[in-house]
């Protein structure tokens, strides 16, 4: 059996692009703390293992209380969450598992209540950039945890 391909290696300037735009993205993000709870849902629900671990060790270093982070899957049904990270959340699943009704008004208009138009532009740049890492991290079966220490995520002591 052969090896899956490692986009770090194979395209570098791609990479680089990549990462470049998630840290700019990054830097638009109104709240730090909401954009993990946003990459943390985005790869539960592409089945991301690779990125789902680091955010959630990303977010504990962040002071993300753990019963929160137990909680994204059930971000409705969870009383953890305001109304204004519900509607990140939402707009999250909406964007990532994108139906032929895309983002509904409704959907628009409870994150109008809680986000100015640049912020939900933030908002969706954040949910594009954390898609694409998954993407690419699910073809390389990238495997959970093996990046820890140089991205210093051993700090989270989540073993």
């Amino acid at each position: 059996m052969s090896s899956r391909v490692d986009h770090f290696q194979t395209i570098p300037a791609l990479i680089k692009i990549l990462s470049d735009a998630s840290v700019a993205s990054g830097k638009t993000m109104p709240d730090k703390k909401l954009r993990h709870l946003m990459d943390i849902r985005a790869s539960q629900l592409n089945h991301c293992a690779f990125c789902l671990d680091m955010h959630v060790k990303e977010a504990k270093l962040h002071g993300e209380r753990e019963l929160r982070l137990y909680h994204v899957a059930i971000w409705r049904e969870s009383p953890l969450f305001t109304a204004k990270e519900k509607a990140a959340l939402a707009l999250t699943e909406a964007l990532t598992h994108i139906d032929n009704r895309g983002v509904s008004e409704a959907l628009y208009s409870e994150l109008s209540e809680h986000f100015t138009q640049e912020e939900i532009s933030a908002l969706t740049f954040s949910i594009a950039m954390i898609n694409a890492w998954n993407r690419l991290q699910i073809l390389s079966r990238a495997v959970p945890g093996t990046l820890d220490s140089a991205y210093g995520l051993d700090r989270a002591d989540l073993s």
